[in-house]
């Protein structure tokens, strides 16, 4: 199992060759309390960085990008009635989606945690 981060905040979680997808913890807290998730339809397909999903909280609307090409193979419905997971476990319970990989070579760019934690350092 392999976990990689992007720029815009989210992480997959890869497992063979399927990639669950999520906010980051420090995305969430940006956030604030979420309220709705608008997720994406099974057998969708994204390229990579194409807009997949939608987190919503009190402060704003959040576009969540594919970090890799490839067609959804599953969605977190127990979303629909508790978005409020994606604040309490963003990086677990709180999964959106998850992804087939179209091309494993999408994964080049993306950060493991201690370069994420770096970029998000920067931030501040």
């Amino acid at each position: 199992m392999t976990v990689r981060y992007t720029k815009d905040h989210e992480w997959i979680r890869i497992e063979g060759d399927v990639g669950a997808v999520g906010i980051t913890d420090y995305a969430q807290k940006q956030l604030g309390d979420i309220v709705y998730v608008e997720l994406p339809a099974v057998g969708a397909k994204f390229a990579k960085g194409a807009q997949a999903a939608v987190v919503e909280s009190v402060k704003a609307a959040s576009e969540v990008y594919a970090p890799v090409g490839g067609e959804i193979v599953a969605i977190n419905g127990a979303l629909a009635d508790n978005p409020a997971t994606v604040n309490s476990a963003p990086e677990s319970e709180g999964w959106l989606y998850k992804i087939k990989l179209a091309n494993s070579a999408d994964l080049n760019d993306a950060m493991d945690k201690a370069a994420y934690d770096a970029h998000v350092g920067e931030l501040h």
